[in-house]
């Protein structure tokens, strides 16, 4: 059952932020590769298989975007989920991107998102259940 998990290769500047984000996901059955650096990010890409790239816009020297441009040229088939602290985004800065995730995204969203592009097939409404896993851990970090 464990190697059938999803491979999340997460990007996001912010150490703080990325590991509360990180332990919510494996806590959901992702396993994630995280990544402080969008440089050391986008070398390790090249050599790292992933079944999704999960972005933050705003990163210094190379935002989100332009990291999701990168990886979609390595890798054309892997979604990738841009998340920021803005509400909405201009489209350019989308273009790379599957889905956008900003300001006031409710985290069950965000995981039935990635859960829903990694995984093409036929979705019935059994499998969109609220992650209690997430939900609880989410708001007592809050």
């Amino acid at each position: 059952m464990m190697e059938n998990r999803t491979t999340v290769f997460y990007v996001d500047d912010n150490p703080k932020s990325s590991r509360l984000l990180a332990s919510v996901l494996e806590e959901c059955g992702f396993q994630v590769i995280t990544k402080n650096d969008p440089i050391e990010a986008l070398a390790l890409c090249q050599r790292t298989r992933f079944d999704l790239a999960l972005l933050d816009y705003e990163m210094p020297l190379v935002s989100g975007s332009r990291l999701a441009q990168e990886i979609k040229f390595l890798v054309p088939d892997v979604p990738v989920v841009l998340i920021s602290g803005r509400s909405t985004l201009p489209a350019a800065e989308l273009a790379f991107v599957d889905a956008h995730f900003g300001f006031g995204t409710v985290l069950d969203d965000l995981l039935w998102t990635m859960r829903i592009l990694v995984r093409p097939k036929v979705v019935t409404m059994e499998d969109h259940r609220p992650d209690q896993c997430a939900m609880t851990q989410w708001a007592d970090s809050t």
